[in-house]
């Protein structure tokens, strides 16, 4: 098995309408590869997100929130989670 890095990162999301939202997004984002984790807090418009670096990026999970029609920005990656 390889080495990997977990992190664990927040991204503020624009454009957040209703809480069915909340659930569009968990579930695109827990279906990508390397993600173990994804959490959207609705109120404050942030969404946690726990995954393997080597397996997938803070671009290509802003990149498919932002397909969804919510645009998302990195406020801090935390490494080794």
């Amino acid at each position: 098995m390889g080495v990997f890095q977990m992190i664990r990162e927040v991204f503020q999301l624009d454009n957040l309408h209703c809480p069915s939202c909340v659930t569009r997004i968990e579930r695109a984002v827990n279906g990508m590869p390397g993600v173990t984790a994804a959490r959207l807090a609705f109120a404050a418009g942030r969404l946690t997100v726990e995954y393997d670096e080597t397996r997938t990026s803070s671009q290509a999970i802003a990149d498919a929130v932002g397909r969804l029609g919510y645009p998302a920005r990195s406020l801090r990656p935390e490494k080794g989670v």
